[in-house]
């Protein structure tokens, strides 16, 4: 696995999968990243590292839609247009939580004295997706 940086695009199991998104036809897209989504959720045994990296590059489109999501990277992320993807925000939580939790080979994988950096940037995915109470919203006076 080639890696280049933190953020959701950063390696090439990423990137290979943003190329498929983009390969496939309009209608297929927002099922490509539910399933990428739902292989991670549902992973009972130990979670490998592709299916995690697949994951959170397909959580990166669903949590750019949300308020304070951050846009795509302009290089590795998906060049295509995107359906709606404010459907599948549970799931994509979901999926990212399996990243995080043992037994999880990407979490294994950057949790070395650097891994700080990763798992600061797949926690700002999480936060993203994550409900906001109403009472939070407002802003005090």
């Amino acid at each position: 696995m080639g890696t280049w940086d933190v953020g959701p695009f950063g390696n090439d199991t990423a990137a290979d999968w943003c190329g498929d998104l983009d390969d496939a036809s309009p209608d297929a897209r927002r099922g490509m990243v539910r399933d990428t989504l739902a292989r991670a959720a549902d992973a009972a045994d130990r979670l490998d590292a592709e299916t995690a990296d697949e994951a959170v590059a397909a959580a990166a489109p669903v949590a750019a839609r949300r308020p304070g999501g951050e846009p795509a990277h302009p290089h590795y992320g998906p060049d295509e247009p995107l359906p709606d993807l404010t459907d599948p925000r549970a799931l994509a939580l979901r999926a990212l939580d399996r990243v995080m939790t043992e037994p999880s080979e990407l979490l294994e994988l950057w949790a070395e004295p650097d891994g700080g950096p990763w798992q600061a940037t797949t926690n700002r995915l999480r936060s993203t997706l994550t409900p906001q109470p109403p009472g939070e919203r407002l802003h005090p006076s």
